[in-house]
C-alpha cells in the first residue's frame, strides 16, 4: 500500500512538471526580409566588384600605404576592439564548460560535539550504549574524495547558450573588420584632405605674390595721379585678406596632420607626403557589382546577421527555462573519524549517486519576462539587420551618384579656372591702359582665387568619393 502511494505521488509530481513545461507562452516572431533590388540606380547588373581588392592594391601612394599600415598596428580603438574579441572568445569557452560534467577533488576535516538536548545528544542518552562503546565526544570526521555534478542538457539549453556566445564572437570579429574598413577610409580621406590643403596653401602664396605686384602697380598709378588712395587701400585689403586665409589654411593643415597622428596612435609629428602629386591623382574606376554582393562583402551586414542568429538562439534558451531540468550528482572517496582509518577499505569508502528533476510551477513571472525580452531582442535584431542592409544600399547609391556628378563638376570648374586666369591677364592689361576700373581687377582676382580653391576642393571630393564607395562596397578589411 505504501509503495503504491509513493508511485502515485511520483506520478503526480512528474505530471505537474510536464504540465508546467507545456504552459509556455507563445509570442509572435518576425521573419527577416533579405530581398534587395537587382541593381543600383543608373548601374548595370555587372557582377564585377571592387570590394574584394585588397587595400594595399587599391591605394597606390606609398606614403598613404605606410600610414594605414601603422594605424592597423597602433590605433588604440582598434586594439580595444581586439580585446573585446578576446572577451567574446572567453565567453564561448565559459559557455562550453557549462554543459560538460563538473568534477572536483576535495578534502574536509571537522570536529563536532552535539549538545545534550539536541536530537543526536538525546538519542545517544536514550539508547543503552555500553560505556566502552560510546560515541567519542567531540567526534572528528575526515573526508577525501572526488565529486561530480552534471546538468543533463535535455532541451539543448546549455548548448544553445554556447552557440549564441560563439555567434556573438563571430559578430565581434565582423565588428572589428568594419572598424578596420572605416579606419582605412578615414585615414585616406584625411590624407587627401591634407594634400588638398597643401595645394591650396601654394595657391594662396602665388596669389599673394600676384596681389602684392598689383599693389605696387596701383601705388605707382597713384603717384601718377591716375588712381586715388581708395584704390590703394582696396588692394592692400585684398592682400591682407589673402594673407589671413593663408594662416587659416596653415592651421587646418596642422589639425589635419594631428588627426592622422591620432588615428595612427602617436603624438603629433609631420606627415610624410608628396603634395606635388595631388593634381596628377586620378580617381580609380569603381565597379559596384550587384546589391546582393553587399550581404557577403559588408562586415556590418554580416555582424548584424550573426547578432540575429544569436538572438534567435537566446529565445530558445529562454524558452527552455520553462522545461524540467535534470541534474545528476555523485561522489566517491574515503571518510573516517580517525586519520588512521581514512584509507581502510571497504569500511571507510563512500560513494553517492543522485538525480533530481525540477521545473518551475508557480510564480514564473521572472522566466516569462526573460522569454518576452528575448523575443523582443530578436525582433529588434531583425529590424537592425534590415536597416543595416538598407543603409549599405543607400550609401553605395549615393556615392555612385556623387562620383558621376563630381566628375562633371570638376570639368566645369577646370574650364572656369582657365577662363578666370585669362580674365586676370585681360583685366590687368585693361587697367594699365585705363580701360578698366580697379574694382574689376579686384573682383577678377578674387573670383580666380575662389575658383582655384573650388577646383582643389572638388578634386579632393572626387578622391574621397572613391574611398567612400570602396568602403561602402565592403572593401578594405581583407
Amino acid at each position: 500500500m505504501l509503495k503504491r502511494r509513493l508511485y502515485q505521488c511520483l506520478s503526480a509530481a512528474v505530471f505537474s512538471v510536464a504540465l508546467a513545461a507545456c504552459a509556455t507562452p507563445q509570442l509572435v516572431q518576425r521573419e527577416v526580409s533579405r530581398n534587395v533590388p537587382a541593381s543600383f540606380p543608373n548601374s548595370t547588373q555587372d557582377v564585377n566588384n571592387t570590394a574584394p581588392v585588397r587595400w594595399k592594391e587599391f591605394f597606390t601612394d606609398p606614403n598613404l600605404v605606410a600610414l594605414i599600415d601603422t594605424a592597423l598596428h597602433h590605433n588604440q580603438e582598434l586594439n580595444i576592439t581586439l580585446q573585446e574579441i578576446q572577451i567574446a572568445r572567453n565567453e564561448v569557452q565559459a559557455r562550453t564548460g557549462e554543459y560538460l560534467p563538473s568534477v572536483s577533488l576535495g578534502g574536509r576535516a571537522e570536529l563536532e560535539k552535539p549538545g545534550r538536548y539536541t536530537l543526536q545528544g538525546a538519542t545517544e542518552e536514550a539508547v543503552n550504549i555500553q560505556p566502552d562503546r560510546r560515541t567519542p565526544s567531540p567526534l572528528a570526521n575526515y573526508q577525501l574524495g572526488a565529486f561530480a555534478s552534471w546538468e543533463v542538457d535535455v532541451w539543448h539549453k546549455l548548448r544553445n547558450a554556447r552557440k549564441s556566445a560563439a555567434t556573438r564572437y563571430l559578430a565581434s570579429v565582423e565588428g572589428k573588420n568594419f572598424m578596420v574598413t572605416n579606419l582605412i577610409a578615414e585615414i585616406a580621406n584625411s590624407y587627401y584632405e591634407l594634400l588638398a590643403l597643401d595645394n591650396q596653401l601654394v595657391i594662396l602664396k602665388q596669389n599673394i605674390d600676384i596681389q602684392e605686384n598689383a599693389l605696387r602697380i596701383v601705388r605707382q598709378e597713384k603717384e601718377s595721379a591716375r588712381v586715388t588712395e581708395l584704390a590703394v587701400k582696396r588692394f592692400e585689403a585684398q592682400v591682407q585678406n589673402t594673407t589671413s586665409l593663408q594662416y587659416k589654411t596653415q592651421q587646418r593643415i596642422t589639425e589635419t596632420e594631428n588627426r592622422i597622428n591620432f588615428l595612427l596612435g602617436r603624438y603629433p609629428q609631420p606627415i610624410v607626403r608628396d603634395d606635388q602629386t595631388f593634381n596628377a591623382l586620378v580617381p580609380q574606376p569603381i565597379q559596384a557589382g550587384v546589391p546582393s554582393q553587399l550581404l557577403s562583402n559588408r562586415p556590418d551586414i554580416r555582424q548584424a546577421e550573426q547578432n540575429l542568429i544569436a538572438a534567435k538562439l537566446d529565445v530558445q534558451v529562454a524558452r527552455a527555462k520553462f522545461y524540467p531540468s535534470l541534474g545528476i550528482s555523485g561522489g566517491v572517496g574515503f571518510e573516517a573519524f580517525k586519520p588512521g582509518f581514512l584509507f581502510t577499505t571497504p569500511e571507510s569508502m563512500l560513494y553517492s549517486l543522485a538525480g533530481d528533476l525540477s521545473a518551475p510551477l508557480i510564480n514564473r513571472n521572472g522566466i516569462k519576462a526573460l522569454y518576452a525580452s528575448a523575443n523582443a531582442l530578436q525582433i529588434q535584431a531583425v529590424y537592425n539587420y534590415e536597416r543595416t542592409v538598407l543603409n549599405a544600399y543607400i550609401e553605395v547609391a549615393n556615392q555612385l551618384s556623387n562620383i558621376s556628378n563630381l566628375e562633371k563638376s570638376y570639368d566645369a570648374k577646370a574650364k572656369e579656372v582657365q577662363a578666370l586666369n585669362q580674365s586676370i591677364r585681360i583685366s590687368n592689361s585693361l587697367f594699365k591702359a585705363v580701360r578698366a576700373d580697379y574694382t574689376e581687377v579686384l573682383f577678377t582676382q578674387r573670383d580666380a582665387l575662389e575658383s582655384k580653391f573650388d577646383l582643389t576642393e572638388t578634386k579632393m571630393q572626387q578622391l574621397n568619393a572613391t574611398v567612400n564607395i570602396y568602403r561602402a562596397l565592403g572593401g578594405g578589411w581583407n
